[in-house]
């Protein structure tokens, strides 16, 4: 989770059966399963991913510059402003493919978070436990529900574009790229990792998607045990230290934190950019039969293991 704005997120457990009242006017929309995710109570609490107990999980990103939402209500739909979408998603989808049946129903209105005060250009990314990954956009063109097939993504621009853009670094692999011979001179790289010369190294989305395709595809499959761990440094590719990326107003993105979610064990596990410790929540029936939902504080400094 990248951002200039604090968030201030920690893990939160939503109940089965919430009704939650929208930020669109006169408008409120119902939730059946539970989830658990990063979020914050803003009078009512916003998840911004998270992994719900048919093992769907999601994440919201930013789609500045491409995000394009209704304008106001519709009868007859589910009335929900952008950063509400993913509790809707984890709330009522048992999987990838059900989620693409339940969209019709959605009218998103550009609504706006009452702590920034304006509306949020978001898309949505979507995974279930077959290991299935979509892709939800809303744009000035409609409505795009689509097959995700690299399990990657970031923000703008739009997700077809990113992948066209994987065009441009077929050249990339773990291994050394060969000698090649000038003429009779004889030119070898300098060693181990030349495969991945040209890799993109800043911190825009462009790069960033490309070096997590990058990691992701060739990175060793571990034991199920070691997931979480091996996530983490695939992630360190992508982190963003504060002062490395400020914008025209001087606010600086930074990685607020890592979120990661077991599909299998309905398990999240969040890891803050000022205590590398990885905190983990499991999604219990005791969680979800809970009348409200249950957040869970984590600390605000690094936590050391004393050896002495």
């Amino acid at each position: 989770m990248d951002f200039g704005f604090e968030l201030k997120g920690r893990p939160v457990a939503v109940p089965r059966d919430q009704t939650f009242p929208s930020d669109v006017a006169n408008s409120s929309y119902h939730t059946k399963y539970g989830f658990v995710g990063a979020g914050r109570n803003l009078g009512n609490y916003i998840l911004v991913d998270g992994v719900n107990e048919k093992g769907v999980s999601a994440a919201a990103l930013y789609f500045s510059g491409e995000a394009q939402f209704a304008d106001k209500s519709v009868t007859g739909k589910v009335n929900i402003a952008p950063h509400e979408v993913l509790n809707w998603i984890l709330g009522n989808a048992a999987s990838v493919q059900e989620l693409g049946t339940l969209i019709d129903q959605l009218n998103v209105v550009a609504a706006p978070v009452k702590v920034m005060g304006k509306s949020v250009p978001l898309h949505w990314i979507v995974t279930d436990r077959t290991g299935e990954s979509d892709v939800l956009e809303i744009m000035a063109d409609g409505v795009h529900y689509m097959k995700n097939p690299v399990g990657v993504m970031t923000n703008s621009p739009d997700f077809t574009w990113h992948l066209k853009n994987l065009s441009n670094y077929t050249e990339l692999k773990p291994t050394p790229h060969p000698a090649r011979d000038y003429d009779g001179y004889q030119v070898s790289s300098f060693g181990p990792g030349s495969g991945a010369l040209g890799m993109p190294g800043d911190y825009t989305s462009v790069s960033r998607f490309i070096r997590t395709v990058y990691m992701r595809e060739y990175t060793d499959q571990v034991a199920t045990s070691q997931t979480v761990t091996e996530l983490s440094h695939v992630l360190n590719a992508v982190e963003i230290p504060k002062g490395v990326k400020i914008k025209q107003d001087g606010s600086e993105d930074y990685t607020q934190y890592r979120g990661y979610m077991d599909t299998q064990n309905l398990i999240y596990s969040m890891q803050p950019y000022n205590d590398q410790t990885i905190y983990q929540v499991a999604l219990t029936e005791d969680l979800m039969n809970q009348s409200t939902p249950t957040e869970f504080p984590i600390a605000d400094q690094q936590q050391f293991q004393k050896m002495n």
